[in-house]
């Protein structure tokens, strides 16, 4: 099994020079052979495949010596990134999917990253990576496994990351609790499960929100690239960042403890995309995070042995009563909040009433 640990790193200023020039030879390299590669095909309708690309690429080092001074592993995966973008490109042409065609990278994009599977060795407080040498960095957990790749990235606060791309890694699978729970996402409750328990949405953007327009506002005041724009720039990136992280945080742990508790996880298939262009409402769903809430599940029972049953996300899981099947359209309103089903008369909470819809279809699913 693959799994990816990711790091804070402190290079030095040296370091940091040396990580700044890749990112940009790595940028150069892509938009390079991107013109290359479309200039080719408008001209004899010539495909440029990576192969051609990389002896090409050895040429032109012979012409641009600065070209050689960072680590070769870096190019050559700009070059395979290339390649995987015009693959996925075509691909979705040809099956219909909405996957966009390779663009240029501009220098004025603040996260950064090249990979590279050179030499890389992980020591107690630092990390050997290609060209660099021992980079100071802050590990947090044992690295296990095999190391594959490393990605040296860069955020738009300024700080320096690595991620080590690991293989043969054994797991421990958590125990089996043999239980079984459905799964309603929203924006009043991020979830509210089977069981009646609701845990409540989080609202990171909003209580952060009055701080963010402040610098924003402050930021569009000052001269752009200027010493103050920068720095008021900075403060904005690392705002951004911490709500990011928070978000992250109460994700992870909520996720966690869904999969430790039970077997089996019974989730709806939510149109995010399209929930979001209701434009009263986009904040909220942005901020919810539901595709990442499902990614981190999946991922996550995956790795430990339990099970995920994703159901269609056209089943009225709200208009259905949980008790005798019967349907009731005026649940489409997200003002009912809770209803009397006027065949059994039974009364229910809306996402506590479409929770248990959801259980039961996932399980007929899963039968």
């Amino acid at each position: 099994m693959e799994r990816a640990y990711k790091f804070r790193v402190y290079p030095t200023r040296e370091q940091e020079s040396l990580i700044q020039r890749t990112f940009g030879c790595c940028r150069f390299v892509f938009n390079r052979f991107l013109a290359i590669r479309e200039e080719r095909y408008k001209e004899g309708g010539e495909t440029v495949n990576y192969v051609a690309c990389s002896r090409e690429l050895t040429l032109l080092k012979s012409e641009l010596i600065w070209l050689r001074e960072p680590d070769k592993c870096a190019l050559q995966n700009a070059l395979k990134d290339l390649d995987t973008a015009f693959q996925n490109f075509f691909r979705g042409v040809k099956t219909g999917q909405n996957v966009g065609y390779p663009t240029f990278k501009s220098k004025r994009d603040r996260h950064r990253s090249y990979r590279t599977n050179g030499s890389i060795h992980v020591e107690e407080k630092a990390v050997r990576l290609p060209k660099l040498g021992l980079v100071k960095c802050r590990i947090s957990k044992k690295v296990e496994g095999r190391i594959l790749s490393a990605t040296v990235s860069q955020k738009p606060s300024g700080k320096y990351y690595v991620s080590l791309c690991c293989t043969d890694i054994e797991i421990e699978q958590l125990p089996k609790t043999g239980s079984v729970i459905g799964v309603d996402v929203g924006i009043k409750d991020l979830i509210t499960t089977s069981e009646g328990q609701k845990y409540d949405s989080a609202r990171y953007i909003r209580d952060n929100e009055h701080k963010l327009a402040h610098l924003q506002r402050e930021l569009s005041r000052k001269t752009k690239d200027s010493k103050r724009w920068e720095k008021c720039r900075l403060k904005v990136a690392r705002l951004q960042e911490r709500i990011a992280g928070q978000r992250s945080d109460a994700l992870h742990k909520l996720t966690t403890e869904l999969v430790r508790s039970y077997d089996t996880i019974c989730i709806e298939d939510l149109n995010a995309k399209g929930m979001i262009r209701n434009h009263r409402l986009a904040k909220s769903i942005a901020d919810a995070s539901f595709g990442e809430l499902r990614r981190q599940l999946e991922y996550k029972a995956s790795w430990y042995g339990k099970s995920i049953s994703v159901i269609d996300r056209f089943y009225p899981s709200s208009q259905l009563c949980s008790v005798c099947g019967e349907k009731n359209p005026a649940t489409k309103d997200l003002n009912v909040r809770e209803w009397i089903c006027s065949n059994c008369g039974t009364m229910h909470d809306r996402d506590t009433n479409a929770a248990v819809n959801i259980l039961n279809e996932g399980l007929r699913l899963l039968a």
